[in-house]
């Protein structure tokens, strides 16, 4: 049974993605995206023509968005991470913390990188102000949150997965308070978390790729 992933380091939702496959070492086949990627690029583009990615192809059968890829590897390919807990209501948790680092973290770090690429008369200073602000509200909340956790939610699992590229890229763009404490040391603790430091140096040599310029550290 063979799973392909389409997909590029650089990106948080793949990092995300990438996290679990190497939380379990399941085996996988990696289409990396890029100009110098054709056919990769053609066989995504028919797998799914809305062009986001991640994409994972089971035995030819296509699995989009990145929460839902993690949760297929979970019920189709198990290791011994599981991402998601037994318990129903305690799943409910991890999806919710799941969408929180997708919606209000890293929706809003893209809005400012948005910004940044476009060109300069056409850039919105408000609509960075307000992507900022929204992130400040995020860090106090989960700030809170973290206070005598060591992950999102119980055991690393799916939340974990996304608040890892989420929170690397969220210092970058808006840097996390010195007071937030807590969300200061998650974030420290997902860097030395294996699975993501691999994935964060597959993507090191395309650091040049963040239009905002990548600081020198992580």
């Amino acid at each position: 049974m063979m799973l392909e992933l389409f997909a590029h380091p650089f990106s948080s939702y793949c990092q995300k993605v990438l996290i679990a496959f190497y939380e379990n070492d399941t085996p996988f086949a990696y289409r990396m995206l890029g100009a110098d990627q054709p056919r990769n690029s053609a066989e995504f583009a028919r797998a799914w023509p809305l062009g986001k990615f991640p994409v994972l192809l089971d035995s030819g059968h296509a699995v989009m968005e990145s929460s839902i890829i993690i949760e297929h590897l979970h019920l189709r390919h198990p290791g011994a991470v599981r991402f998601l807990p037994l318990d129903a209501d305690a799943a409910l948790q991890v999806r919710m913390l799941d969408r929180i680092f997708d919606h209000h973290v890293m929706y809003q770090v893209q809005r400012v990188v948005n910004d940044a690429l476009r060109p300069a008369a056409r850039r919105d200073v408000i609509e960075v102000e307000e992507a900022k602000a929204a992130l400040e509200r995020a860090y106090i909340w989960l700030d809170a949150h973290l206070a005598g956790r060591e992950w999102a939610a119980g055991g690393f699992g799916l939340a974990d997965c996304a608040a890892a590229p989420a929170l690397f890229y969220a210092d970058w763009v808006h840097p996390i308070d010195p007071a937030h404490v807590n969300l200061r040391a998650y974030r420290a603790r997902l860097l030395t978390r294996p699975s993501f430091a691999r994935a964060v140096e597959e993507a090191r040599p395309y650091r040049s790729y963040f239009p905002l310029g990548a600081p020198d550290r992580d």
